[in-house]
């Protein structure tokens, strides 16, 4: 009966098949990504959860079922916690320190102090370098002849030399430090960016105010961080329990097992015991350790909002 829509009723279907196409078309621009994160992620995920309920040595390409015996092993390994119980070790001691050093440098930064775009480069210098060079170049400052002890011994203090990482009692917290000192520039950029998006205004209204720098950062800069401190924080533990790379190259998880963690065990298991089953239960353990310890992290900052 409506003569008008009559006509343009073709035309209708045929412009909703060409946004059709074009949606479809548009696909295949993410094809490739898609394609990268199944083979490189997804199905790895896929193998380490199937390879975790097997005998794999990751030699034979036949292995056996044996069910939840890797899981069981893996929760009753004293050594295992002992490793979890080390990556703790340097999450907390990143939380406190590292963190900590991050925020006054980029409050210091952020003051507009002479040079201090160049501070900036030079405080991210030391996150983009190989962890394995990091290692190394400690460990040669920590060598009972290297620059640490040939240091103390020139002002004087030459009874505080020590062998720093060949120490039970030195040997974690002096990888912790090595690690510190490469991740506290990661951290210093996110609380910068957290900086410079707070109004400027609220500073200018605070000193009206009569407010002094400390009063500024308690009751301005420190709360307006709050979502800054949460991905910080998260980051900070995945990345203190998943520490490799220095551990590997300053101490092997040695003197002992003093400085193990559980990447390093991981890896271990695989490619020095030939038992990947087993690394892939405790793959799958620590997994699911960090993702309760990010939702928890997550959750404790929602509450405080």
């Amino acid at each position: 009966m409506n003569p008008i829509s009559l006509p343009n009723a073709p035309i209708v279907k045929r412009k909703s098949r060409k946004l059709a196409c074009r949606r479809y078309f548009n696909l295949l621009y993410v094809l490739p990504a898609l394609a990268l994160f199944g083979v490189f992620s997804l199905f790895p995920i896929v193998k380490t959860v199937q390879y975790s309920f097997t005998d794999a040595n990751g030699i034979n390409p036949n292995f056996h079922y044996v069910g939840l015996a890797n899981y069981r092993s893996a929760l009753t390994d004293s050594q295992w916690w002992q490793a979890v119980g080390n990556g703790g070790v340097f999450a907390l001691l990143s939380l406190i320190f590292m963190n900590s050093i991050a925020l006054l440098l980029s409050v210091a930064v952020n003051a507009n102090i002479r040079g201090n775009q160049i501070y900036q480069v030079v405080f991210y210098i030391p996150p983009i370098l190989s962890g394995i060079v990091v290692g190394y170049v400690w460990k040669w400052i920590y060598d009972p002849k290297g620059i640490l002890n040939s240091f103390l011994q020139g002002i004087g203090l030459g009874g505080y030399t020590h062998a720093w990482i060949g120490s039970t009692d030195t040997a974690l917290y002096a990888v912790a430090v090595s690690s510190m000192w490469q991740g506290v520039g990661g951290s210093f950029i996110l609380f910068l960016a957290g900086l410079q998006g707070i109004p400027k205004e609220w500073y200018e209204a605070a000193e009206i105010d009569g407010a002094n720098r400390l009063q500024k950062l308690r009751y301005i800069t420190v709360p307006s961080l709050r979502s800054v401190y949460t991905m910080v924080n998260i980051l900070t533990i995945l990345g203190a329990l998943g520490i490799f790379n220095q551990v590997y190259a300053m101490t092997m998880g040695g003197p002992g097992y003093t400085t193990e963690v559980p990447a390093l065990r991981i890896y271990r298991e695989a490619f020095t015991n030939s038992d990947f089953g087993m690394s892939s239960a405790f793959s799958i353990v620590f997994g699911v350790m960090l993702f309760i310890l990010s939702l928890i992290q997550l959750k404790l900052s929602r509450n405080k909002e």
